[in-house]
């Protein structure tokens, strides 16, 4: 049986693999922050040199992108150099390594989805601290699967959709940016990808993308939830330059996911589809 680490473990990817996990044949572990701070090297090699993993499921992250401007010390800490000693400690120990960045690694000039290999260059301090965490994993590590995401939302933790279901409920009128564009993605979808991934023991490694199909606005994001939901507030269409936020946000983050569909032969669901999925797990 496969024994796999899992960090980051009360985030909300790692509820997702959880709630999953049933499915699979897997020894799943999974450690919090508290249990397990992966900023400490010496825990780190500890860790994966006692209990004898074959994967170890990155899903712990600095992601509060607005606070990342003001805290970029934090964020490089978690999202840099804890993955490079992760990556060193997974090489020393041959544990093969399955971790999550994300769009923003991308500046959003593009009008065409984002190929794995195009050309990155990330806007604000979360995007950076996640490419610069993706290179160090390049360079250390052979056995890896880099899993870029985006919009990333569950019934757990806290996401856009738990935020607007929240406000909504409060609020009379809401005002959404509409003119950055990308695809809301089924954390419990990811999960299923990751799981279904470390099941066929593939020795395809490297960088990958993988969000829901289809495209939205943050606008398009919230009309859904509202209307799937029945909530009755009023929504306002605004641009960026009048939402102004510490951190800059690609226009255009769209990721193109045929490797990932071609290498494991998946079938990705309409982001609205599984949008609706979401919400009935929440009722």
């Amino acid at each position: 049986m496969l024994k796999i680490l899992v960090t980051g473990g009360k985030g909300q990817l790692a509820q997702c693999i959880e709630k999953l996990s049933s499915s699979y044949q897997f020894e799943l572990v999974f450690r919090s922050s508290s249990e397990l701070d992966i900023t400490n090297a010496k825990k780190i090699e500890q860790e994966l040199s006692n209990y004898n993993y074959d994967y170890c499921i990155n899903c712990a992250a600095y992601t509060q992108v607005d606070k990342a401007e003001s805290d970029a010390k934090k964020a490089d800490i978690i999202n840099h150099v804890a993955v490079e000693n992760l990556a060193k400690s997974c090489a020393k120990s041959q544990v093969k390594l399955i971790h999550i960045s994300t769009d923003f690694v991308f500046s959003g000039d593009n009008s065409i989805p984002y190929l794995e290999d195009d050309k990155t260059l990330a806007l604000g301090v979360y995007g950076q601290t996640k490419l610069e965490g993706e290179s160090k994993i390049i360079q250390n590590l052979d056995q890896f699967f880099i899993i870029r995401t985006s919009w990333l939302y569950s019934e757990f933790g806290n996401n856009f959709l738990k935020s607007m279901l929240k406000y909504g409920k409060e609020r009379e009128e809401l005002s959404v940016v509409f003119d950055q564009v990308g695809t809301p993605t089924y954390a419990m979808d990811l999960a299923e990808v990751i799981l279904g991934i470390i099941q066929s023991q593939s020795k395809d490694y490297g960088v990958y993308h993988y969000s829901n199909e289809g495209v939205a606005s943050w606008y398009d994001f919230a009309f859904n939830i509202f209307n799937l939901a029945g909530v009755n507030c009023k929504l306002k269409p605004i641009r960026s330059k009048d939402y102004p936020t510490p951190a800059k946000r690609p226009s255009f983050s769209v990721l193109d996911k045929s490797k990932i569909k071609s290498t494991f032969q998946i079938e990705i669901p309409n982001w609205q589809d599984s949008l609706s999925k979401a919400i009935q797990n929440i009722n």
